[in-house]
């Protein structure tokens, strides 16, 4: 048996993974998690981040890569910096990509809450909001 991945959209993807599972040989694993962050969602917080980067509020200029180390600690998720080789930090620890959607489109409507607040200037307003 090859491995087999069930999004749970419907009904019959629950009784398709139901299936799986009962034809599964033993010793298999089942592995049910959140989904992860959308390439839509993915889009929308480079386009917000490198915004903020852009703005530069209150005169704090940093990438958009630092940008979402920033916010992402702000949110609670563990985030870390190292000092680089050029005497930068960067960003360690927590991704976002391992984020799921509903912690992604959190993280996004705390970026939009705070660059409301710090007058960054969004490039597509509909798209932000």
């Amino acid at each position: 048996m090859t491995g087999h991945t069930v999004i749970l959209e419907s009904g019959r993807h629950r009784e398709r993974a139901r299936r799986l599972i009962d034809v599964a040989p033993s010793g298999s694993v089942v592995t049910v998690k959140p989904a992860k962050r959308t390439l839509d969602q993915n889009a929308k917080l480079w386009a917000m981040l490198s915004d903020v980067s852009i703005s530069q509020p209150g005169g704090r200029k940093h990438t958009p890569d630092d940008w979402k180390s920033l916010f992402m600690n702000a949110c609670g998720w563990e985030c870390q910096f190292a000092m680089g080789l050029d005497g930068r930090p960067f960003p360690i620890g927590f991704r976002s990509s391992r984020l799921t959607k509903g912690q992604f489109a959190d993280l996004i409507t705390f970026i939009q809450a705070w660059g409301d607040e710090n007058g960054v200037r969004w490039t597509d307003a509909e798209a932000a909001a």
